[in-house]
C-alpha cells in the first residue's frame, strides 16, 4: 500500500513540479494539492487524510506555522515535511516545535526528498545536516564575549572608564569614586595598557565601540 501525500503550496507550478516528481516514486502517491492550510483542513474534514503533508510556510489565509500546529493538535499521526525557501534558524525551530518532522529547502536535491520520505516512514522523522546545525545552534546560542573579562578589567577600572567618558577632570573623577588622584592615575595607566590606547579620547572611543559602556549624551556613561 502506498504512502499518501498532500502538497500544500500557494505556488501552483512548484506544487505541480513536486507532485510530478513524487509520482515517480513507487512507494508514494500524491492524493491532492492545495494552496493553503484552510484548504487542507477542508479536505481532511472530508476524510481525505494523508500520511504525509508536504508543507510550505508562507501562504495566504493560513500559513505553514498555523497549519502544522493544527495538524499537531488534531491529527498528530500525519507527518509534516516542511518545504520552504526560508533558511532562518527561527523558522526551522518554530516549525519543529509546531510538529514538523522534517525541514527541507526548496533547493534540495530530488534524492533528498525521497530520502526524507523513506526516513519518516521508517523512523518518524528526518533531520538532515541543515536542521541539525540549526538545532545545535539554538541549544548553544553564540553569546558575544564580555569585553570586561576579555580585557581583564577590574570593576573599579570599568567605573573609571565610564566616568572618563564624561567631561569631568581626573581630579573630579577621583571625588566621584571616593579615591585619591594617585589611585586614579593608577587606574588610567592600567586601563591604557589593557586597552592598548595612549589617550583618554581613544580610551573612551574604544570603550563605546566595544559596548563596554554606552554613552547616553549626559555626564556619565552607563
Amino acid at each position: 500500500m502506498k504512502t499518501t501525500i498532500a502538497i500544500v503550496d500557494d505556488h501552483d507550478l512548484v506544487a505541480q513540479a513536486f507532485s510530478g516528481l513524487i509520482q515517480r516514486y513507487e512507494e508514494y502517491e500524491v492524493i491532492y494539492e492545495v494552496s493553503n492550510g484552510k484548504e487542507l483542513i477542508n479536505r481532511i474534514n472530508l476524510k481525505m487524510v494523508p500520511d504525509i503533508v508536504l508543507l510550505d510556510i508562507v501562504m495566504p489565509e493560513m500559513d505553514g506555522y498555523e497549519t502544522a500546529l493544527w495538524l499537531k493538535k488534531n491529527h498528530p499521526e500525519v507527518k509534516v515535511v516542511v518545504l520552504s525557501m526560508h533558511n532562518e534558524e527561527e523558522s526551522v525551530i518554530k516549525m519543529l516545535r509546531n510538529g514538523a518532522c522534517a525541514y527541507l529547502l526548496k533547493g534540495c536535491k530530488p534524492r533528498e526528498l525521497k530520502q526524507a520520505f523513506d526516513e519518516i516512514v521508517r523512523k518518524g522523522r528526518y533531520y538532515n545536516e541543515f536542521v541539525t546545525e540549526k538545532l545545535v545552534k539554538s541549544l548553544n546560542p553564540e553569546t558575544p564575549p564580555n569585553p570586561q573579562y576579555t580585557l581583564g578589567l577590574l570593576d573599579l577600572e570599568v567605573e573609571f572608564i565610564k566616568w572618563s567618558c564624561s567631561d569631568l577632570t581626573y581630579s573630579e573623577i577621583a571625588e566621584k569614586m571616593f579615591v585619591s588622584p594617585r589611585t586614579i592615575d593608577g587606574y588610567r595607566e592600567s586601563v591604557f595598557q589593557k586597552m592598548k590606547v595612549k589617550s583618554r579620547v581613544l580610551m573612551a572611543m574604544k570603550a563605546i565601540w566595544l559596548k563596554l559602556v554606552k554613552y547616553d549624551g549626559g555626564d556619565y556613561c552607563s
